[in-house]
């Protein structure tokens, strides 16, 4: 009897101490996949920035619009690289409008997702219900622009014939994880500078000679013979 007891003690120390160990590692693999899937968003948001176009005679097609608070967003015109989620979905059309913002789903979980419609299209009704989820139990999306004449960081672009300078993005994911325990929260932040500026008007409309009143007008080398 002294023997089973002992042998009973065992297992049940064995089995409490794989349980933590079991426990433990769930824990560990859901927010070693929160930071890696708040790392991709950040890297999405970086990529489609770097590639962002902008041209101020079809400002109603590559505005550039941000908005902050309970209902974050952010929406602006890029040409996206060859490597970006949903480039088979829409083909050779890589110029595209691209929207992140946080919505809410069934759950009430807020998510940061992307929703995408290439340049002179409209959206299709697939991506409107179905974005793509970048990353999940949101708790803040935040975005600043550089102000050049401020020199600060504000949360507002009011200049609608041109994009920012510089970009900061913010990400914050909440400390949940999928067992029902919680953790501290994790933020990214990334400060993005454009590498391009927006494309003016006279770059547009050809050689400038041709647009300047009482400009003479332009000749043809003559050609050798």
């Amino acid at each position: 009897m002294v023997a089973i007891m002992i042998f009973a003690l065992i297992v049940a120390a064995v089995y409490a101490t794989w349980t933590v160990i079991l426990k433990s590692s769930q824990v560990g693999r859901a927010a070693a996949a929160r930071v890696q899937r708040q790392r991709i968003a950040v890297r999405t948001l970086e990529d489609s920035l770097t590639c962002i176009q902008s041209v101020q005679t079809s400002m109603q097609y590559y505005y550039f619009a941000v908005t902050n608070g309970d209902q974050p967003s952010l929406s602006f015109v890029s040409r996206v690289p060859d490597v970006f989620p949903r480039n088979g979905k829409f083909g050779d059309f890589n110029l595209r409008r691209l929207t992140f913002s946080v919505e809410a789903d069934a759950n009430h979980v807020k998510n940061l997702v992307l929703r995408q419609n290439p340049i002179l299209m409209d959206m299709d009704q697939d991506e409107q219900t179905t974005p793509l989820i970048l990353a999940r139990d949101v708790k803040s999306f935040d975005t600043s622009c550089w102000d050049t004449k401020t020199l600060s960081w504000d949360d507002e672009w009011d200049s609608s014939n041109s994009i920012p300078p510089m970009v900061r993005i913010t990400l914050t994911l909440n400390g949940g994880t999928d067992n029902g325990s919680s953790s501290s929260a994790f933020t990214i932040t990334r400060e993005i500078a454009m590498p391009s500026e927006t494309m003016p008007v006279m770059a547009q409309m050809g050689v400038p000679g041709n647009n300047i009143p009482n400009a003479p007008p332009l000749t043809t080398p003559p050609v050798q013979k």
